[in-house]
């Protein structure tokens, strides 16, 4: 890999946009088995922000390359780092828009019932906000429905993510989301956690029946 690309990336302490650059640049001048190479060889580094980048190297990659969608589920998903984390959502909805949101919706379910926190929570979070996407900008009822089966997930992780997302899609959604709460067991200490965050706004004049 190019030096000077790789000190772009170390010198990075906050933020992501030019690990995502530099990754783009990567992906725009070497061949998709080239990345793939590089992406598994960086991703074994111990600065976070190389794992970053191979992160999204895979991203870039998985809509039509079904190994790097496994490596970010597999092996991503487990790194401790919570950045490299926000990272591997954001690599999750590049694949949804690359392979397009609706023909996405059986890996979206898939990653959703995952035994591990971190898979699920790269759907939830990397798709925010869900109704600003193709197709769910059209479907707000199947984002709604896609969250709302997380409601008590066993992650607060998670619920937080839920929570927050079907809070955005209230913002222009405020009756769907009404009625999708007005449904939910709040006697349950975990459904109570999320519909306290996905209420927040159903009040707020940036609520919009």
């Amino acid at each position: 890999m190019d030096e000077a690309l790789l000190q772009r990336v170390c010198a990075t302490q906050h933020g992501f946009l030019e690990i995502q650059k530099v990754a783009d640049e990567i992906h725009a001048s070497h061949s998709a088995a080239d990345v793939f190479r590089l992406a598994t060889e960086l991703f074994v580094a111990a600065d976070y922000p190389v794992r970053s980048l191979a992160t999204f190297l895979f991203g870039r990659l998985a809509a039509t390359q079904p190994e790097s969608l496994r490596f970010l589920r597999e092996r991503v998903s487990r790194d401790a780092d919570w950045r490299v984390q926000e990272i591997l959502a954001k690599a999750f909805d590049r694949y949804c828009a690359d392979t397009g949101y609706e023909a996405a919706l059986p890996v979206i379910r898939d990653w959703l019932a995952d035994p591990l926190a971190n898979v699920r929570r790269a759907v939830t979070e990397g798709l925010r906000i869900w109704t600003g996407r193709p197709y769910f900008k059209t479907h707000p009822e199947v984002a709604i429905a896609l969250l709302a089966a997380l409601r008590e997930d066993d992650s607060e992780y998670v619920r937080k993510s839920v929570g927050n997302a079907l809070r955005d899609i209230s913002k222009k959604h405020g009756a769907l989301i009404r009625a999708e709460l007005h449904s939910w067991d709040t006697g349950n200490r975990r459904v109570a956690q999320t519909c306290k965050l996905a209420s927040r706004f159903l009040d707020s004049p940036k609520s919009r029946e």
